[in-house]
């Protein structure tokens, strides 16, 4: 987080950090709230923290339900036994303390939270990790993308070299949304691509392109598949080696509509 303005030392950047993390002292809620509501930037960026570890959440917490493997334990054995129940002992607290950490991050105080999630599929694999890179980069006001959009060719050139092959970066100029640039991102087994648009009022969608998805299970090769993420709402599909997924914080429909275009445009490549 970015440092509490030198004027604001009744605030401290640790008291937000607790206060976004449900952690915070009951005696310190009301001062908060009241310098929240002085600030409503400060306020923003506290709301896109939530989101960021609402979506961590959803992506890590599954490690708390992982058991100690036991040729963990089983390497820690050595020929001493006090040795060997201290060295076992430290695997433990070592990976329980990692699972813990993650889940206490995501533990966000839900009377804090805004409105209940709608009740739509969850996200899995490239789809989950489109929706969490879009809920870090798109709030971004400075350093949304690496390489902006007037540097197109270029940016095109540098992100097919690095995923191995051709990518194509669609143009939704036509139906109301201009490229803002892209930028590289890790995926599963590799890199991938983020592209960033915005329509005129500000309103920002991210196309992650994949060349590690795996096909979809059970459903056609280039069928549209949709699910939620907090806020945020994904169409994803795969087309022959790659996989795509329009994130945005917008209505259905019109994410739909988009999402058209973009395989349109992509379905020759």
């Amino acid at each position: 987080m970015s440092p509490v303005h030198p004027t604001q030392t009744a605030i401290t950047e640790a008291d937000l950090h607790a206060y976004v993390d449900g952690q915070l002292a009951p005696e310190r809620l009301a001062d908060i709230q009241a310098y929240l509501a002085q600030h409503p930037d400060e306020a923003q960026r506290l709301n896109v923290y939530r989101a960021q570890t609402r979506s961590l959440r959803a992506l890590f917490a599954p490690v708390l339900a992982e058991t100690l493997p036991p040729r963990l334990v089983q390497a820690a054995l050595p020929r001493t036994p006090w040795y060997g129940r201290r060295l076992a002992a430290g695997v433990a607290i070592a990976v329980v303390s990692a699972a813990s950490a993650w889940f206490v991050r995501g533990h966000v105080d839900q009377t804090l939270a805004s409105a209940p999630m709608a009740a739509e599929p969850a996200l899995t694999g490239f789809a989950l990790r489109a929706a969490v890179a879009h809920v870090v980069y798109s709030p971004e006001v400075r350093h949304p993308v690496e390489v902006s959009a007037d540097q197109e060719q270029h940016l095109v050139a540098w992100l097919s070299k690095r995923l191995g092959t051709a990518v194509t970066v669609p143009s939704l100029q036509p139906i109301g949304y201009a490229l803002l640039g892209g930028r590289l991102l890790p995926g599963d087994s590799g890199p991938v691509a983020q592209f960033m648009y915005a329509d005129a009022s500000g309103q920002r969608l991210t196309l992650y392109v994949t060349h590690e998805a795996p096909k979809l299970p059970n459903q056609p090769q280039t069928a549209f598949h949709f699910g939620q993420d907090g806020k945020v709402n994904v169409f994803y599909w795969v087309d022959k080696s790659f996989g795509y997924a329009l994130s945005g914080s917008i209505a259905k429909p019109e994410l739909t509509r988009v999402a058209n275009e973009v395989y349109r445009q992509l379905a020759p490549a």
